[in-house]
């Protein structure tokens, strides 16, 4: 199979003619080498998503496990952006909500390349801009016109949106709001799965033993969040003193002994897997009207065009990245990185590396490309302030947070 660089021509030539898709297959293994136990994200119940899978090189059905879903994979790469964002490696549209002077107990600065439904999150919703409710205001209203023959607005205010799709459901219509399916679409399997044991226990150097108790919640003005002391407890609103935990027990403030136990924790797997795809003609649905004119194919090209050099940018910056997972859920790369494009039924993919540094070079090209076609962007972040209410809730929640860590 040929191999090529990829330049702004070729992806240009595969986003507006009948190529399929990018692919990018990656095998991974452990960090610390195959017999390496790693731990999957757990779901409803501390379950792992376990399934079978049919392999083409085996006969049998294969046992595997979910390492990194699609959702997962998508927010590592919009945090990837954003890292390359702020050290002003790359232009982005970026909208910013900021906490900052709200006297609450941990400052936040949440921006739309973080916030799970991108720039239709009820973060930005109920935050304002110019003094408005975002959604009132002359850039949000926007939004409640957007939908694929019409994607324009997105473009210029939340690109990653195209890409890692977006439904419209916090927004004023509701359930009917606009929808965006994924372009971009990855995930890490693992195979031939065999569940481990995990291990947990605590031995206490001061000995203190459960009868000692009850401990109550204390206020915690002196650092200390617990009491022996029912008259100094903190109250519910019956009046009635709260213990720690259900019954008090001082190994729930994390003193005394916690007994040996075992449960089932961790899996080995022969290796895992990470499949990569951008999908063409998802890009090719969209249009991108200007001036509420009719479309123009060039500008609509050259739009395509940037949303896939995008892609394929949050794609290798996050692999730049590695694969730390999560608390022992480290991968390394048993290979090379290489992408496939797909053209046409039976014809032999076109193989290129591609690198993060390369990437970002082929994006600020394609969006160059895409500016000269009058495509608006925004290269200027946009602050939004949190309104008095979501300030109040996001207070009242830190606090409860606070509570809850004192109180086990």
């Amino acid at each position: 199979m040929s191999q090529m660089v990829l330049t702004l021509e070729e992806l240009r030539n595969a986003v507006s003619g009948t190529t399929a898709a990018f692919r990018c297959v990656t095998k991974l293994q452990p960090v610390g080498g195959p017999a390496d136990k790693v731990f999957p994200p757990t779901y409803e119940g501390g379950k792992y998503a376990l399934e079978q899978r049919r392999l083409p090189e085996e006969e049998e059905l294969v046992d595997c496990v979910l390492l990194d879903s699609v959702q997962s994979q998508a927010n590592r790469m919009e945090m990837a952006l954003l890292d390359a964002w702020e050290a002003k490696l790359m232009s982005l549209p970026v909208l910013t909500v900021d906490f900052a002077g709200n006297d609450l107990e941990k400052p936040l600065r949440i921006t739309s390349l973080e916030m799970p439904h991108r720039i239709a999150d009820a973060i930005l919703r109920d935050s304002l801009l110019d003094g408005k409710p975002f959604r009132k205001s002359s850039q949000g209203e926007r939004l409640d016109q957007v939908d694929v023959k019409n994607a324009t607005a997105l473009f210029e205010l939340c690109p990653t949106a195209l890409i890692f799709g977006m439904w419209d459901s916090t927004g004023p219509k509701g359930g009917s709001g606009a929808k965006f399916a994924r372009a971009m679409v990855s995930e890490i399997v693992g195979f031939h799965v065999q569940t481990g044991t995990r291990t947990s226990s605590r031995i206490d150097p001061l000995q203190i033993q459960k009868a000692a108790g009850p401990l109550y919640v204390a206020a915690g003005k002196d650092g200390i969040h617990w009491t022996l002391d029912d008259q100094r407890a903190s109250k519910v609103p019956k009046g009635n003193s709260r213990k720690i935990g259900k019954d008090g027990a001082p190994a729930v403030a994390n003193l005394g002994n916690l007994p040996p136990r075992t449960e089932d924790g961790g899996v080995t797997i022969s290796h895992a897997v990470q499949t990569t795809v951008l999908s063409l003609p998802a890009l090719r649905r969209l249009r991108f009207p200007l001036n509420e004119q009719k479309p123009n194919p060039e500008a609509e090209v050259a739009a395509r065009t940037a949303l896939a050099a995008l892609a394929l940018c949050a794609a290798e910056l996050a692999r730049e990245t590695g694969y730390d997972l999560r608390s022992r859920c480290q991968l390394v790369a048993m290979e090379p990185s290489e992408w496939e494009m797909l053209g046409r039924p039976g014809q032999a993919p076109r193989r290129f590396e591609l690198s993060a540094e390369t990437s970002v070079q082929l994006f600020s090209q394609a969006l160059e490309k895409a500016l000269k076609k009058k495509l608006p962007w925004k290269e200027k972040e946009i602050k939004l302030q949190p309104s008095p209410e979501l300030v109040e809730l996001v207070r009242k929640s830190q606090q409860l947070a606070s509570l809850s860590v004192e109180g086990a």
